[in-house]
């Protein structure tokens, strides 16, 4: 990557405008959004057909592990891209990184979509997608940090949160539209069409929107907070480095915070959207339906609860997110044991409810936990490792204690991983007056 040049002030005024603000925050907004799109399609993929496709060999359940295993090979990825993104992007800058991430996150999810399976490819198709679910972790992983420090380094101190709701309500926008496409893709296809292609539609939908981002995030300006770096020369030469050194509580911490948001996130949207259709034999339209549903919830609660800790705090709305996820772990199997779809749709919303209650604040939190030249690195990389923890393994775990013991176990494990959340934050300090400049 080559290195831009610091911001100029009329981008700077540009960007400290309202108007300016509003282009922001669309940018960081639009370009998560697409990246979560592309990202989601292939957990709601990986619930519903892909085993068939590329692991035809192996029985139901295994088959559905190996999926889940891939989808976990991409959470692997990204702490490695929070690394790589993160260092350039506290070197470089925030503006740069976030084109390649996105060229690299929409490429590889079209290309699933061409991916031939099984029947054509043999043990290749299997392996070409992991490779492309790596890829996928990889730009994901620069993803979030840079469009959050976007948002958070230009917005007003005391609209922190608010402007960081952009990149957040990327993840349910993201997700929203991904299950309505595969919705969309199931209700007007017959089954067999719909597994033999109706499910590569939402991946080569990709191509496009990867287009539309781009022409988004080449008109933004570069951050204010990161352009006084540059003018000073105060990059980190290591920046990962750097940030463990000098807030390894903030690095392991905020990880361990964020977990139950991925815990909450992917076992409601993965695992619960296989064992609905497989196990309790409830239709895939309507799971997908209700899932919608509790994606508005998600939504929702992201946007207020956000704007609500630029009034009362980031803290004391992730602890209670946090101490809600620890009840909730513990109901929502048992919820969708009912078969009962408004019990369903209560039991999927409030797994949703809790990461959003998490998920608005800590668009700010994380940022503002660490100093300007090393914050893309130090809050990228916490965020991602909590992905891998709560994201990978989640999914993983809840599924072997579903099938070996029942699924009421899995639960509890996700209770036990939003007590481990509620303990990290607890150990955190508050953010909200903190001065972002700080080098």
């Amino acid at each position: 990557m080559s290195t831009t040049a610091p911001t100029t002030a009329g981008e700077a005024t540009t960007a400290g405008t309202p108007g300016g603000m509003r282009r922001i925050a669309t940018a960081s907004f639009i370009g998560t959004a697409i990246e979560f799109y592309d990202y989601y399609i292939y957990g709601t993929a990986s619930a519903l057909v892909l085993n068939e496709v590329f692991f035809p060999e192996l029985s139901k359940t295994a088959g559905t592990l190996a999926t889940l295993s891939t989808f976990a090979v991409g959470f692997a990825a990204r702490p490695l891209g929070a690394a790589v993104f993160g260092h350039y992007g506290d070197r470089v800058g925030r503006k740069a990184v976030l084109v390649v991430s996105l060229l690299m996150m929409g490429l590889s999810s079209g290309l699933i979509g061409l991916l031939p399976g099984y029947d054509t490819l043999g043990l290749l198709a299997p392996v070409l997608l992991v490779l492309l679910r790596l890829i996928q972790g990889l730009g994901l992983g620069g993803e979030w940090g840079g469009a959050a420090l976007l948002a958070v380094e230009h917005a007003p101190k005391h609209k922190r949160g608010l402007y960081a709701a952009a990149p957040q309500m990327g993840s349910p926008v993201g997700y929203f539209f991904a299950t309505l496409t595969f919705l969309a893709m199931s209700a007007w296809l017959p089954d067999d069409a719909f597994e033999s292609w109706g499910w590569r539609i939402p991946f080569l939908l990709s191509f496009a929107l990867v287009a539309v981002g781009l022409v988004v995030r080449l008109k933004i300006a570069e951050s204010p907070s990161f352009a006084k770096v540059q003018q000073q020369k105060e990059e980190a030469k290591a920046p990962l480095l750097e940030a463990f050194r000098r807030h390894p509580r903030e690095m392991l911490l905020g990880a361990g915070m964020i977990t139950v948001v991925y815990v909450m996130f992917y076992t409601a949207a993965t695992y619960c959207m296989t064992y609905t259709t497989d196990t309790l034999g409830i239709p895939k339209n309507t799971m997908l339906a209700l899932t919608l549903v509790a994606v508005a919830v998600l939504g929702l609660s992201t946007y207020f609860v956000a704007r609500w800790s630029d009034v009362i705090g980031r803290r004391k709305l992730i602890i209670a997110g946090a101490a809600f996820g620890v009840v909730w772990g513990a109901v929502l199997f048992p919820l969708l044991d009912t078969e009962n779809n408004v019990l369903i749709a209560v039991a999927l919303s409030g797994a949703l409810l809790c990461m959003g209650i998490i998920y608005g604040p800590a668009g700010a939190y994380l940022p503002e936990l660490f100093s300007t030249r090393m914050r893309y690195s130090g809050a990228g990389f916490s965020y991602n490792l909590g992905g891998v923890l709560g994201g990978a393994v989640a999914p993983l775990v809840v599924t072997a204690l579903a099938e070996n013991y029942s699924p009421s176990a899995g639960g509890w494990f996700m209770s036990a991983m939003a007590l481990l959340s509620l303990v990290c934050v607890l150990a955190l300090p508050e953010t909200r007056e903190r001065d972002l400049d700080r080098i």
